[in-house]
């Protein structure tokens, strides 16, 4: 059975509000399709690092994610040219950012490698 689809929109107002909630700050800086747009995920962290996460699917159909640059933390100038480069490639992903320096955020999906 497939896996009911939340709109975009909605599952990116509901990761700000768990932030809040967390005392994370987190905001959206870049608006894409409502509906159906990707979302990279970046979690800053605060000391010129920053991880990068995109949605993905796993092997078996179900939401994942993938780490977008890197193995781990990767200096902010690199996050910020790989999200550039995502972004001239598709028009619809939406972009958050999380502002973690204590590594609290955590990913509502399995991280996939």
């Amino acid at each position: 059975m497939a896996e009911l689809r939340l709109r975009t929109e909605i599952w990116v107002k509901a990761q700000l509000r768990l932030c809040d909630k967390a005392m994370l700050p987190a905001f959206i800086r870049r608006r894409g399709d409502p509906d159906a747009g990707s979302v990279i995920v970046k979690v800053d962290r605060m000391d010129g690092t920053s991880e990068v996460f995109v949605q993905a699917r796993a092997g078996d159909g179900s939401r994942a994610w993938i780490r977008g640059i890197g193995e781990g933390s990767v200096l902010d100038a690199d996050a910020e040219a790989y999200i550039q480069l995502q972004l001239s490639f598709d028009s619809d992903i939406w972009v958050l950012e999380v502002e973690d320096k204590g590594e609290l955020y955590k990913l509502d999906r399995p991280l996939i490698i």
